[in-house]
């Protein structure tokens, strides 16, 4: 069903609200994403991000997708055929680096909440301008950090921030403490070697422990 973009707004909004760290996540086995999944959303992180870049990303939505307490967005979403492709396999929310209408349009016809990407003053008046106050901040360290972010809050106080890129347990709190930031996407709780080795446990301590950052 389709959705306008302040429809889709408020849905990334509430998505972001559920906790201050959305794992970005790299997933190239199915079998690991269930168990994965469960690991993160028992930690305290239940919106998740499954970035398209392994073969198996969208079987990998489809098992996240059925973990009870979680929300399973897809990232990198770059051309209407991903949304389709993202929507089809579970994902409840959508994430780009960037924003353009071809996009924008395409998951607004599915009905698909975008987190849409922003790294300047433009391209977050441009994103307002069409309904969208809940942005993601991308490349976040490399675009300007926390202390960027910071200086749109009073021109753009409409605006709130996921931001993205190069965030870690040392910088998290520099962001979270920001106003117009609602939460930050980071790798780090689920890092390729304890996924591998299937440290379910280890990878479910690292997100109660980012579920307490900004607090």
């Amino acid at each position: 069903m389709p959705i306008t973009p302040a429809e889709a707004s408020r849905s990334a909004r509430e998505i972001c609200l559920a906790a201050p760290i959305v794992p970005v996540l790299v997933v190239e086995s199915v079998e690991h994403a269930r168990p994965l999944a469960e690991a993160l959303v028992a930690g305290g992180l239940p919106a998740l991000e499954v970035t398209l870049r392994t073969p198996a990303a969208l079987d990998v939505i489809a098992e996240m997708a059925k973990v009870k307490g979680g929300m399973v967005g897809a990232g990198t979403l770059l051309t209407p055929d991903d949304v389709k492709a993202a929507k089809a396999a579970g994902a409840t929310f959508g994430v780009s680096p960037g924003a353009t209408d071809v996009l924008l349009d395409a998951c607004e016809a599915e009905g698909l909440p975008l987190l849409p990407g922003a790294a300047s003053a433009s391209e977050a008046m441009r994103l307002l301008e069409r309904g969208y106050e809940m942005l993601k901040f991308f490349p976040a360290e490399a675009a300007g950090g926390a202390k960027f972010i910071g200086s749109l809050a009073s021109p753009l106080p409409q605006i709130s921030f996921c931001p993205t890129g190069g965030v870690s347990p040392k910088n998290a709190n520099d962001y979270l403490s920001l106003a117009n930031v609602i939460c930050a996407g980071g790798s780090w709780v689920a890092p390729k070697d304890l996924v591998n080795k299937g440290a379910w446990d280890e990878i479910e301590a690292l997100a109660r422990d980012a579920a307490q950052l900004g607090r």
